[in-house]
Formats: C-alpha cells, structure tokens, sequence
C-alpha cells in the first residue's frame, strides 16, 4: 500500500540554536520551539533535534573534493632484509619500563634502538613503508633518535609529516621542509635560492656549498652579509667551522668589528684555530707577557702576571671583558688569552721545553689551575693530541686526570683528540687504577663497541665490585654503557658471572640476586645485539 507523507514545514530561522540552548538549560527552563512544556518536553525536543539533524544534512552541499596528494616520493635504496624488518617491528613496539624498578633479565630493547638505526644506516637500508608511521612516533617521543630515525625514514617522512601534524618535527628536522636544493653547478639557481629562499632552505645551502668548495660558500655569504640579521649572521658564520682554512681569515677579521657580540665572539673562536692568524699572533703576544720561568728558585718555575686590563683591542679580539659571577676578573681575562694562543707558542716562550715539560713545571701564586684550564681549552679547540696527553697525565697517576684536568668533562674533552685505540686505553687504565666510579662520562668519549681491553677493564672492575659486596645500583649506569657498547663477542667470557654469587656478612642484602640478574641480562643484550648484526647482513 503507497502512503503519502505529509509534507514538512520549512524550519524557523534559528531553530537548531534554539534547540541547543533548551538542551544546555534544561527544559524545565527553556520550553523547546514548537513543543510545549511538561512531562512530555524531553521527547518532543528529542524529536524535533532528530528532525532538524536530518534537514540539516540534507541541505548541506557537497564539499568540493580535496586535491590528492602526490605519490610518496620512491625510496631507490636497498629493502631491509625480512628478518631485520622483524626485529624493528619489535624494537618499534616495544615501551620499556619495568614495575617497581627492577628490570630483570629482559634486554632494553629500547636502548637498541639508536644502535639498530645507526647499524642500518651504515648500510644504506631503506626503511619499510608499513613501519615509517611507528618510526615517526618513537622519534616524536624521544629526540634522540630523530636524526637517525629521519635518516632511515629517508624523503618519505617529509612526505608523512605533511600529511599529519603530529610528525611535523621532521619539517623542522629536515632543511627547507624536505625541498630539493639545486645542484650546485647551476649558479643562477643557487645564487636565487640564496637570495630568495627561506632561512632554513639558505642554512642547508650555504653548508652543502662548504662541505663542497668553501671558498665559493664564504664568497655567497659575502653578497649578502650585510643585510643579514644578527641571528642568521651568527648562524651563517657557523658554518664556516667546515673546511675551516686561512683564506677565511680576512673575511672573519671583518667579522670582528660586527654589531652583534656574539658574531665577533664566534669570529674570534674561529680566528684562534688557525694558528697563522693575525689574531692568534695578537693573542700570543698578549698571553706571552703574561708567562714566564722564574730560574731563581731551585726548580724552574712558571710566573704569571694576569693582565691589568682589558682594553679595547683585546675586547675587539674577542675577550670578554665582563668576568662571570665569582670569577676573578684579572684571572677570567688571562684564562682567554692563553686559551686562543697557538699551543706552539709555549715551547719557544718556556725554553724550548716540550708539552710533558712544560705541564710538569710547578707554577706560583696557585696560578697552576687557570693556566692549566686554559691549556685544557686551547688543546681541544686546536685539536693537539701532544698537549692532551701531556695534559691528562697517566691514567693511574694519583690525581688521575693529570694536572690540567679540572674536571671529568675536560677529561672527556681532552681525550677527544686522541685516536679510538689510544683513547681507549687511557680509559682502561684509568679504571683499572682507579675502579669504575668516575669513569662513566670518561667511557662515553670511547669508540662503540669498545676495544676488548677497555670492555675487559670494565667487566673486570664490574666483578670486583661484586665481590666487594657493593650495592649494584651504584653501578647500573656503567652496566647499562656495558649493554649497549661491550663488544657482542665478549659475551663468551662472562658466564662465569651469571650466577647467584655467595654473599659476604658485609654485603648489601640481596645484592648478589641483583647483580645475578644484572650479568644475565648484559650476556642476554650482547647475544641479542649479534643478532641484531646478523639480521642486518641479510
């Protein structure tokens, strides 16, 4: 049977605004449009906000059609073997953590992660499309990972990023949000991004051009240089560190007048690693004045006369005249000056002494812990391995980190210019000398994986603490450093170590379990991390 329904009348102006207002209030205070009030009210507001739902609808136009995206850019780099796309399947969902602090003997498969992404980079891996979102996820949570994350993700989560805001760090990570820059040899083109371009675009040119001809990247800077703001001059100047050579130095001596203190500062740094610069000359003579051999005594020693000082030629170059706060403001100006002058200045000013000779003269006034820093600082900034060893002294020397040091970061610092071999070394004897308890920041500095004689110093010094009966919490750090950088094969010589040790009536209650777990869980990480290797070979 055919029913015909009653036509509806067209909807009052305003009536859905009216409908949500008695919703909100109540219809015990707003009676509903065309309902009456009562028991009954509820319903009738219900209906009439179904009807009206299904007016509105019907009277929406359709939307005009979105414009679809452009395919996902094409990854040319090799596929991930399966096994290995498996395991950062793994990695990827894995969340750490572990219920009241205690970790057991599961590896942290999330402290792999960095090392699988590294180990995959090396070998040129493309990331698989299905897991890029997760990648981009575990890089949103932990900006550790984003430089190695994006790098695997390739052009691909620039692609992603656009389409979803959550991931939109890797436009920021990713200079001029993933465009393409021109190819260098087309002058028109660069010189017009250069020009034209957003910073972050000029930024990822000016250093591809620097890493390729420097030259040509400081003389592009040059165009433009005084038009830039302070900010984008400092950054620009910055890059300048890259290929770093004495036909920069007009250029930087310029840099040395600017407007803003802290392009000069960064122009005097980079004058000062070059030491056949006019400044570092300047600054030799400067600090020369300042340090001299006293032969009166009965052992050579070192006499400094800080400067009264500091004038406008010496702020020009870069000093800084205002001393930080419980500084000294003659010492702080000294300390600068020793710092930018060529190490090679010592040995012709001091006698012809070499490196070790000079660091062992004694020094008077307690001047000896300024000179000595700024020494620290100068071998590093100019990259001399002869003053860092001098510096750092014997590993098992009783101030161990020989008498420059002052610190376990310039330790680390110093040992930053040695080779991987030597640097590991120094570290083992330090431990075996000294134990493990500052020798984390020094293990940080070493080549992963770590040279089996550094990786046998630590486990050694691990088992003695053990059997000390010390608390293993004290050491969990350096046991974490063990997971992740011993050397996988060390993994043989450690199931001695996996057992439940006997404990002393001085050791701390249930250390042994806990140090138990913490071996079996380093034999566990190791094995798992060559396989991780395996996988990667295909």
């Amino acid at each position: 049977m055919n029913r015909t329904s009653a036509p509806v009348d067209a909807p009052a102006p305003g009536v859905w605004e009216e409908l949500v207002t008695a919703a909100l209030l109540g219809t015990e205070r707003r009676t509903p449009p065309g309902g009456a009030a009562g028991r009954e009210a509820p319903v009738a507001l219900l209906d009439a906000a179904a009807v009206e739902t299904v007016r509105r609808r019907a009277g929406l136009r359709p939307a005009r059609a979105a414009v679809r995206p452009e395919p996902a850019p094409e990854d040319a780099r090799a596929a991930l073997p399966a096994a290995a796309a498996r395991r950062l399947a793994l990695l990827l969902a894995d969340r750490g953590g572990t219920a009241g602090g205690r970790r057991g003997t599961a590896p942290d498969l999330t402290e792999l992660l960095p090392q699988w992404l590294a180990a995959a980079n090396a070998r040129g891996f493309a990331a698989p499309a299905h897991l890029l979102p997760a990648l981009l996820d575990a890089a949103r949570g932990r900006t550790d990972l984003r430089p190695a994350a994006l790098a695997f993700a390739g052009l691909r989560a620039v692609w992603l990023a656009r389409l979803n805001p959550d991931w939109r760090f890797a436009l920021r990570a990713t200079p001029g949000g993933g465009a393409a820059l021109p190819r260098l040899e087309d002058e028109e083109q660069t010189r017009r991004l250069w020009q034209e371009g957003l910073f972050a675009e000029r930024v990822a040119l000016l250093s591809a051009l620097r890493d390729r001809d420097p030259a040509a990247a400081r003389e592009l800077l040059v165009t433009t240089w005084q038009t830039e703001r302070a900010e984008d001059r400092l950054m620009f100047l910055d890059s300048l560190r890259t290929g770093l050579g004495p036909q920069d130095e007009p250029f930087l001596e310029q840099a040395l007048a600017d407007r803003s203190r802290n392009v000069r500062a960064t122009a005097a740094e980079l004058l000062s690693a070059l030491p056949d610069s006019a400044l570092a000359a300047r600054m030799a003579v400067r600090a020369g004045a300042c340090v001299s051999v006293d032969r009166t005594h009965a052992v050579p020693t070192i006499t400094v006369q800080a400067p009264r000082e500091c004038d406008a030629s010496m702020e020009r170059d870069g000093v800084v005249a205002k001393a930080p706060a419980g500084r000294g403001e003659r010492s702080w100006w000294f300390g600068q000056l020793v710092e930018a002058t060529p190490l090679a200045t010592w040995s012709g000013r001091l006698g012809g002494r070499s490196p070790g000779e000079i660091v062992a003269l004694p020094v008077a006034d307690d001047w000896q812990g300024e000179l000595h820093a700024a020494w620290c600082r100068a071998a590093v900034r100019q990259r001399d391995p002869d003053w860092a060893r001098a510096l750092l002294g014997a590993p098992s020397a009783p101030e161990a980190g020989g008498p420059g040091a002052v610190s376990l970061a310039e330790r680390a610092k110093l040992l930053g210019t040695l080779d991987a071999a030597e640097r590991a070394d120094w570290v083992a004897g330090f431990i075996a000398a000294h134990g493990l308890s500052e020798a984390f920041q020094l293990l940080g500095v070493c080549a992963v994986p770590w040279a089996a004689p550094l990786g046998r110093s630590v486990v050694d010094a691990l088992d003695i603490a053990r059997d000390a009966g010390s608390y293993p919490w004290s050491f969990s750090g350096v046991m974490g450093l063990a997971e992740r950088c011993l050397d996988p094969a060390e993994a043989i010589h450690l199931d001695g170590l996996q057992a439940v040790p006997d404990e002393s009536e001085h050791a701390s209650p249930g250390a042994g379990g806990y140090w138990a777990e913490a071996f079996q869980r380093l034999v566990t990480t190791l094995r798992l991390r060559a396989a991780m290797a395996e996988e990667l070979e295909g």
